[in-house]
């Protein structure tokens, strides 16, 4: 898997992103019979990590979590050092200091993905942000010794092993980390709002990712002072959470990281919270098709009393489909296509935000005035306690989910973490979800009267050309909610009580070569239960019973490739509007059974199939499934609503011609396989904005009754349930569903594709700071085949960090943030595709590079040795620590179902890679990919790239951001 070192989207333990929230319409409507749930309490006691900890001398302080479900550790490492530390004139060290730890210590020399790809790590990556810089790996039981051996060599042996050209390189990759982010509609956004809401000199007021002028100027010198000032094991936390206990974590640790001295006590950081004198209105200008309007405030950090209620009522105001915001300015008057309010808070800060896309043809002021005359109202008279519990139970539901997963960035470890490093408790999220289980619409509203009836910073973004691109400044992402279990404290009975230091004689470390990898056990993926309901609808079912909840999948053989080749975009506007509406349902009371329930239903589509999918608590299944299968069946198809999400869906096909990405997605398939073939579309499925613009609800409802149906269905479930429980319950609900009188649909993959073309088609996008390249070729195998030999080979030339692509465009030359190749495997004919975000400058001599690695891979320089013990070692050592979690598991099922293959083939994994060899590696690659036959792709700015372009002797069609010729 690429890896993706960014600034990271870490959240608290309290986090209640947009996903997570709800409210109450403005006109309310008939109420539905209510379903029982389960009570707040019992899920606020269903929320548990036990840990135990320990402090070492040198001040490095221990958690540890035992969770035996699959032999892996998560390895969590976090720092007490990030922006807000960072003085004038050295913005950006923290996260640049993140880059170059990744590049090697004294005892590890190079990059450290190479060890920890060997030793088959998942979950792998590290990020930095305002308060903290962390590194993060899963890891098998038997190669524990080498991930604390890299952590602690990175943490007390690094200074060694950076040197001018690691700390040049780097500082390109995170320019171009820069740039990348950047060149996204709404891009520059973050920079104006701390701009303009905070003061200079605060320490939230610069972003993480720094300014080019400082990264530019940062010397060797200044960047190992900044490691000797802040990275001693007296300022960090190792969490380490999975298949291990405190006396095996005790030993290991302080034979690794015991030895390594105390380094400088980090001073605490003074962060006020400002407020504004008055209200501060602005606009800018962006490469965007929506104005989107913004609200902000400061307000206090997750440590405040007040910051409970405060997101409490973020969610309330503008998360779920049921959101007061979404209720009266996207369905009752339709002034916006959606908006969102969360807060975005950190250890010493946090900021209110609200916002709201204006709908085309809509005067934004008028947006604007009425969007602040819900807000002043809302503040004033604050929630009901329907939508206070509502909001408890949801975030209460998807913590309770987030219980299976040990490590990555939302799991266990990063909850201990978390807690310990921001409150000094590991334990902090007890307190947490104790105030929102007992938070009171009084506490909301009296939180919200105090620190947002405060002057206001009221930003519009509208299209148009932005001002001249400056390369200084960086982007900011912005934060999601943890969807995490957070911990609680067992009392330790051995020797090292909490807070002391652990005793005993240091072991002496060799680091002269890395531990050895103890034996990894082959993968015992779920035993899956087959059976099949009255009227022949397939069920597939593994029992996973770590966590109370239940994942289910309805799937259709359809997807975007269903959609008739005259009106591209159906499907997804049939799938949109399943959750808008049933014959005893509207919207509003879709999405508040969702939430009191704790349930959550979605809706997806991937080339070949649709899905309907469901997470429940276990204890509300029933309902859950009620209220599952009236959505899937029983859609209305309401007049009203589909003007509303028509709007929607117009806006973001519109959005999506604004983003590079998107942009090259909707532009490579059609000439990879021609605009007649069902995969000659764009991959977003959301279609033609003409066709969309008519479609009708006669046209959604012939499709549903052509697709959506029981004799095209196979449902997946996997959960804290039995077969013999379940089945009774599908029966019910779907064993009688009757089919419609229409033919079923049928998708035509005879449509012949045109002959390879090489050539390049540069869509103009002006003012790009970095360009977007996407080429392609259709392969001669099918997704149905097997390609285990192909998919290893492509991971050696693109398929994972350290592939020869990316290592030489973004860890040599510095021209990229990340690049890969990959299988698009669909169930028919599948194309090979390279992705690659470059610099502008570098545009052609990136393609040149790109052209020129494949080509060497395929003839004169076949797979070495090294690299098949490297991706053979991984790929191996990865398997048991990949299905951990119900939805691991239940996409690994629905695979084995479309690429018609068995339930146990992840089983047969390991065994089969032993087996391979660099010859047959080389010889599958040869055989699939012809680099003359790449189409290739490129979004960019014209004026930069073209002449670039024509040095490489192709030919070149220009068209505009729209994909259409140009002029």
């Amino acid at each position: 898997m690429l890896r993706s070192i960014a600034i990271g989207l870490m959240a608290s333990s309290l986090a209640l992103s947009s996903s997570l929230a709800h409210a109450q319409t403005a006109a309310p409507v008939a109420a539905a019979a209510p379903a029982p749930a389960a009570p707040v309490e019992a899920l606020v006691a269903a929320v548990d990590i036990p840990y135990k900890q320990f402090t070492l001398k040198n001040g490095l302080r221990v958690i540890v979590h035992t969770d035996r479900k699959a032999p892996v550790v998560a390895v969590s490492v976090w720092y007490n050092v990030g922006s807000k530390n960072e003085p004038k004139g050295k913005t950006g060290f923290a996260h640049l200091f993140e880059h170059l730890m990744f590049n090697g210590s004294e005892n590890a020399p190079g990059d450290f993905f190479e060890p920890l790809q060997q030793i088959g790590a998942t979950d792998l990556n590290g990020s930095t942000w305002f308060d903290r810089t962390n590194y993060y790996e899963t890891v098998p039981t038997s190669a524990l010794e080498v991930a604390l051996f890299l952590e602690s060599d990175r943490m007390g042996h690094l200074l060694g092993g950076i040197d001018q050209a690691k700390l040049d390189n780097q500082r390109g990759v995170v320019q171009n980390e820069k740039r990348q982010g950047d060149n996204q509609p709404y891009g520059l956004v973050e920079y104006a709002q701390l701009a303009g809401l905070l003061p200079d000199g605060h320490p939230y007021q610069h972003s993480t990712i720094g300014s080019m002028a400082d990264l530019d100027s940062a010397s060797l010198a200044d960047v190992k002072d900044w490691f000797i000032g802040h990275y001693g094991p007296n300022n960090a936390v190792l969490v380490l959470a999975g298949d291990i206990d405190v006396k095996t974590a005790k030993t290991l640790v302080t034979k690794y990281f015991g030895d390594i001295p105390a380094g400088a006590k980090v001073a605490p950081v003074n962060v006020p919270v400002p407020t504004l004198p008055a209200r501060k209105d602005m606009v800018m200008k962006d490469h965007v098709a929506t104005t989107r309007l913004y609200r902000w405030w400061t307000v206090p950090g997750l440590n405040d009393p007040d910051s409970v209620p405060l997101g409490i009522g973020a969610s309330v105001l503008g998360g779920l489909a049921s959101s007061r915001l979404d209720n009266i300015l996207v369905r009752d008057e339709q002034l916006a296509v959606s908006v969102t309010a969360d807060v975005q808070d950190f250890a010493q800060l946090a900021f209110f935000e609200v916002t709201a896309n204006v709908k085309p043809g809509i005067d934004p002021a008028v947006v604007g005035k009425r969007l602040d005359e819900i807000l002043t109202d809302y503040f004033a008279k604050g929630p009901t306690a329907d939508e206070v519990k509502r909001v408890a139970t949801t975030d209460l539901s998807g913590r309770i989910g987030g219980l299976e997963q040990v490590g990555g960035d939302g799991g266990k470890a990063v909850t201990l973490a978390e807690g310990e490093l921001y409150s000094n408790d590991p334990g902090f999220y007890k307190k947490e979800l104790k105030e929102m289980a007992a938070a009171t619409p009084a506490q909301v509203t009296a939180a919200m009267q105090k620190w947002l009836t405060r002057p206001v910073f009221a930003l519009t973004v509208e299209p148009g050309e932005r001002d001249a691109y400056e390369e200084a400044g960086g982007k900011v992402s912005k934060r999601t909610g943890i969807v995490a279990a957070p911990a609680h404290y067992v009392a330790e009975d051995s020797e090292a009580a909490p807070g002391a230091s652990a005793k005993g004689p240091l072991a002496a470390v060799d680091r002269s070569k890395l531990p050895d990898v103890g034996p990894i056990p082959n993968i015992d993926f779920p035993a899956v239960e087959t059976t099949t309901l009255s009227n022949g609808v397939k069920v597939y079912f593994a029992r996973r019973d770590t966590v109370p909840t239940v994942r289910m999948s309805v799937v259709f053989n359809a997807g975007n490739a269903a959609d008739p080749k005259d009106a591209l975009g159906t499907q997804a506007l049939m799938l949109t509007m399943l959750k808008e509406g049933t014959r005893t349902l509207n919207s509003v009371q879709i999405a508040e059974a969702q939430e009191r329930l704790g349930a959550a239903i979605a809706t997806s589509a991937s080339m070949d199939s649709t899905s309907v999918s469901m997470y429940a608590l276990t204890p509300n299944l029933a309902p859950s499934l009620d209220l599952l299968a009236d959505v899937i069946k029983n859609p209305a198809f309401d007049a009203k609503e589909l003007e509303r999400i028509r709007a929607t869906r117009l806006a973001q096909i519109a959005q999506e011609l604004t983003e590079p990405r998107a942009i090259a997605s909707r532009t490579l398939p059609p000439l990879l396989y021609g605009k007649d073939h069902p995969y000659g579309r764009p991959t977003s499925g959301t279609g033609d904005p003409a066709v969309v613009a008519k479609l009708t609800r006669n046209d959604l409802a012939s499709f549903h009754n052509k697709w959506i149906r029981g004799d095209n269905a196979a449902i997946f479930v996997v959960g804290d349930t039995t077969l013999d429980v379940l089945k009774p319950m599908l029966e019910e609900r779907f064993g009688t569903w009757r089919m419609t009188r229409d033919l079923p649909g049928t998708k035509d993959f005879n449509v012949p594709v045109p002959a390879a073309k090489p050539q390049i088609v540069l869509v103009d996008r002006p003012q790009s700071p970095q360009s977007m390249i996407y080429a392609g070729q259709l392969l001669d195998a099918k997704g149905t085949d097997d390609l285990v030999d192909f998919l290893q080979a492509n991971d050696i030339v693109g398929g994972n960090f350290l592939s020869r692509i990316n290592m030489d465009l973004r860890e040599t030359k510095g021209w990229s943030y990340g690049v890969r190749s990959t299988i698009n495997r669909f169930e028919g004919q599948i194309p090979f595709v390279v992705l690659a975000p470059v610099q502008a400058d570098k545009t052609g001599a990136s393609i040149a590079v790109l052209k020129q690695q494949i080509g060497d891979f395929l003839t004169t320089k076949g797979i070495t040795q090294a690299e098949l013990e490297r991706t053979i070692n991984g790929s191996i050592r990865e398997l048991p620590g990949s299905y951990e979690t119900s939805a691991d598991v239940l996409g690994e099922m629905q695979r084995d179902v479309m690429y018609k293959r068995p339930f146990d083939f992840v089983e047969t994994l390991a065994e089969r890679y032993r087996k391979l060899t660099a010859p047959e590696l080389d010889a599958v690659a040869r055989k699939m990919i012809d680099p003359a036959k790449l189409t290739w792709v490129v979004v960019g700015d014209k004026a930069q790239v073209l002449p670039q372009l024509k040095e490489l002797g192709m030919p070149i069609t220009v068209v505009d951001s729209k994909a259409a010729p140009a002029k």
